[in-house]
């Protein structure tokens, strides 16, 4: 006669899957402690998949309009830099030309006047770091300003015709339908103190004005230069205030994006981060109760007859 074991084919497979189960809460366990997420898959997310799914996108959404804003931030802030110059030029201009009026002097005056011409020229054909031009609009490879020389601008028929930028200004997405103008045209910047400049080659070229002035040299600086420069010095301070106002816009849209990244990132973390205290309990519930499983398994498979048998003398 034969001693069968005290299990059945029916236990033992029940137990089995038993051992399965655990297994797999174990390796879920073991995962979320190692990852610190809830699931690796949307089935471990369930009916949340569609919520982190949206919270995911909202968040790079707002990242990456955070990121166009800032280096929208970065061009108003060298904008900024380069207006004030331009203002601080056309003011240096007309301290040169009220000095020279003044005093009946032209001693330096175009020399001044050159120095101005190339600064301004330098300025209103800058590139950025692609080498892309900043104030030609959406003409971006064409030099938005063409005169090379004082004489190249006082003998265009109108100087108008040096500024070579396109119409469109640069804007920047800072939100959901919604942009913000950011970019200057060379020919806003440029012209009127181009004018007063090619005003006053045009004069020296009539009678030289670099030294003793006579009175109709005085008069015409003043009534025919002066009042250009003026205009020159009042246009960029406008545009160098409206360009102060979108700097200070956009840094406020920057901090609003991130606030929104922040948000939904936090959104995303709450779905789908595990909460680390409870999966670690989980994680030695769970080494616990596959001990436990195997165990029982173990002495179930290894019992028979015998062990229930009497003891004989």
């Amino acid at each position: 006669m034969t001693i069968d074991r005290v299990a059945t084919n029916n236990q033992t497979s029940y137990m089995l899957s038993q051992i399965a189960k655990a297994n797999a809460k174990l390796q879920q366990s073991e995962a979320q402690v190692s990852t610190g997420k809830v699931s690796q898959d949307y089935a471990g997310i369930g009916d949340k998949t569609a919520a982190l799914e949206g919270a995911r996108a909202a968040a790079d959404r707002a990242s990456g309009f955070a990121a166009n804003t800032q280096f929208a931030v970065t061009q108003t802030d060298l904008q900024d830099t380069q207006l004030t110059t331009l203002s601080g030029l056309a003011q240096q201009l007309q301290k040169a030309i009220t000095s020279a009026a003044g005093n009946s002097d032209g001693t330096g005056l175009m020399t001044t006047a050159q120095s101005i011409f190339e600064q301004a020229s330098s300025i209103l054909n800058s590139t950025d770091s692609n080498g892309n031009y900043l104030y030609s609009g959406e003409k971006t490879d064409t030099k938005p300003f063409t005169a090379t020389s004082l004489a190249d601008l006082a003998s265009a028929a109108d100087v108008a015709d040096c500024f070579d930028n396109g119409t469109v200004k640069k804007s920047v997405a800072v939100g959901d339908g919604q942009t913000e103008q950011i970019g200057v045209l060379a020919s806003d910047m440029g012209t009127d103190l181009m004018k007063s400049l090619a005003a006053l080659y045009q004069q020296d070229q009539g009678q030289s004005l670099s030294d003793k002035l006579t009175t109709d040299q005085t008069d015409a600086l003043t009534a025919n230069v002066l009042p250009s420069a003026i205009t020159a010095g009042t246009s960029l301070n406008a545009l160098a205030a409206q360009n102060g106002n979108t700097y200070t816009a956009l840094k406020g849209e920057v901090t609003s994006q991130q606030s929104l990244n922040t948000l939904y990132t936090g959104f995303v973390s709450d779905i789908e981060d595990a909460d680390m205290a409870t999966a670690l309990t989980n994680l030695s519930n769970n080494q616990t109760a596959l001990q436990a499983v195997l165990t029982v398994t173990s002495k179930l498979n290894n019992l028979s007859l015998l062990n229930f048998l009497p003891t004989t003398s």
